[in-house]
């Protein structure tokens, strides 16, 4: 079939995924390649100390990126969507939502970004022995509780942002393997929740006298390819407001945004790996076998299929270069010049590549919120020069460019030279790379690795979920997970390879030094609440 009559048919996938500053929605056909799409912007608010997004906001920007997608269908269609063959709901993991037996938010959806809940996570990972990231969910409740927040009593369900609007859209409290591991820790070989961690974790909340244990609020652990619900009359009705989606349409279990990662970059087997680089960034490791030893900037969660995954997640990485680079556009209005943002992004970025390897002296940090793994509670973007620094632009924009993955470099040295992982691949995505080769180079650099990115890269994680939905119902071989991205979507493609440099290498390591060094003035600044 064309695109036209795969639509038509309802035999057209779609994907949705919940990005840090936009919503987008893809819609795939029977290969496996998107033939529509839809989007919407949004920001997350800093809301009485706490980084949120409103549900007025995420009803409203999953309807307008559903109309969107409405419309660029009609516009190189000519049809209607009213049916599809599968749908999958993706979102940035982790954060904090709670409900009570109403089905009402408790508290303010609590994202990711949030650092407040220190103590909580220091508390777990004793307990656990096992590192507790501050984002995961179950930091956040105990940190309601070590607080004495009175809505704790009331809560009968929580979940992460993918699992609410899955549960919305179908009513099942569900959420998908890879997901719940950044709830609290799963067992990879029961696919479900560490069953001793929740067991400690009841035991030590159990004197507060809730009325509920952890896994009775807590969302039904799925792994890729079970059944996850249908849609409701009711979803239909919150995704399409026009009316014309039909409900009975299928849903694969709902997924974080990194394990929609490593599905749209073939990184679900072992020895393979992905960088996830926009708002914030993240890398993802296949293991052979365990870590050694626990480490806090390594946090262990699992991809879609249930497989054990190092993850190093960094708050921060592209909204500190994008506010510069909107200096630059303005400068360009200024002097009456047309802003191209793709070009503009370009030059910038090209121009980084001719300034020396360690930036000449030049220093940035790229923390716009708190960064766990640098121990920063708080952020403070921040330009560092010394008089006799190398200052032009082409090292202004590389050493903004090395800011965006500098604590992404101190986490994976960590797994690369302590732990001695080994890596056959690893594979870029996300807006950093979306300017060819120079994003790639950079991360080459910083991981002292060849890195591979797809022509499919900026498809994101809204396809990797629409590939997760369509392994739901289109497994007719009933292979696992690797096998079927392997065999089925990527068929042998492996994308545009780019290898480090020694100078690159070199001009890194030596800029990741005075990093670290100069870590004392982000310190200072947010000390005296500059």
């Amino acid at each position: 079939m064309d695109a036209k009559e795969l639509i038509q048919s309802g035999k057209a996938i779609l994907g949705i995924e919940f990005g840090s500053t936009r919503i987008k929605a893809v819609l795939i056909d029977d290969a496996h390649k998107p033939i529509a799409q839809g989007s919407h912007t949004w920001e997350n608010q800093l809301v009485d100390g706490l980084w949120t997004y409103s549900l007025d906001a995420i009803w409203g920007g999953l309807q307008d990126c559903y109309s969107d997608l409405r419309a660029n269908v009609q516009k190189q269609y000519g049809v209607e969507i009213k049916s599809l063959a599968s749908i999958g709901i993706s979102a940035m993991m982790h954060g904090y939502m709670a409900f009570n037996a109403k089905n009402e938010l408790l508290v303010p959806f609590r994202t990711w970004r949030n650092t407040n809940t220190g103590k909580a996570a220091a508390e777990l990972s004793e307990l656990f022995k096992f590192n507790i990231p501050l984002r995961w969910s179950i930091s956040h409740l105990y940190q309601c509780i070590l607080n004495g927040d009175a809505h704790v009593k009331d809560i009968t369900f929580q979940t992460t942002l993918a699992g609410y609007i899955h549960w919305m859209l179908t009513g099942e409290k569900v959420l998908g393997i890879g997901d719940a591991s950044g709830m609290i820790p799963v067992d990879s070989a029961t696919k479900t929740y560490c069953a001793d961690m929740v067991e400690k974790f009841d035991k030590l909340v159990a004197p507060k006298g809730y009325g509920w244990k952890l896994l009775d609020i807590f969302p039904k652990v799925l792994v890729a390819g079970e059944d996850a619900g249908k849609l409701t009359a009711e979803g239909a009705a919150k995704l399409d407001v026009s009316g014309n989606l039909q409900a009975g349409i299928p849903l694969c279990p709902p997924e974080g945004d990194a394990g929609t990662g490593m599905v749209a970059t073939n990184a679900v087997k072992q020895r393979t790996g992905n960088v996830s680089a926009g708002t914030s960034s993240f890398s993802m490791i296949v293991l052979e076998k365990a870590l050694s030893k626990a480490y806090e900037p390594i946090d262990m969660v699992t991809t879609p299929d249930g497989s054990p995954v190092a993850m190093v997640h960094c708050n921060n990485c592209t909204s500190d270069i994008n506010a510069w680079v909107n200096i630059f556009k303005e400068f360009e209005e200024l002097m009456g010049i047309p802003v191209d943002m793709d070009a503009l992004y370009g030059k910038l970025y090209n121009k980084a590549l001719e300034g020396d390897a360690d930036c000449g002296g030049l220093l940035a940090y790229n923390y716009v919120s708190g960064e766990p793994i640098t121990g920063l509670a708080e952020g403070r973007p921040m330009f560092v020069r010394s008089a006799n620094d190398k200052f032009n632009l082409a090292n202004f924009m590389r050493a903004n460019l090395y800011a965006t993955i500098g604590v992404l470099k101190i986490g994976n040295d960590i797994l690369l030279k302590e732990e001695k992982v080994k890596i056959d691949r690893i594979t870029g995505h996300g807006g950093l790379f979306k300017t060819a080769g120079v994003g790639q180079r950079i991360l080459a650099a910083a991981i002292n690795s060849p890195i591979s990115v797809m022509e499919t890269a900026g498809e994101g994680g809204a396809w990797g979920i629409a590939l997760l939905a369509s392994y739901l119902v289109n497994n007719a071989k009933n292979e696992n997970l690797a096998d079927f991205l392997e065999n089925t979507v990527f068929a042998g493609e492996t994308g545009v390879e780019i290898a480090p440099t020694a100078e690159d290498v070199e001009g890194f390591n030596k800029y990741i030094a005075t990093y670290k060094a100069g870590l004392a003035i982000e310190q200072a600044a947010v000390a005296n609440k500059q």
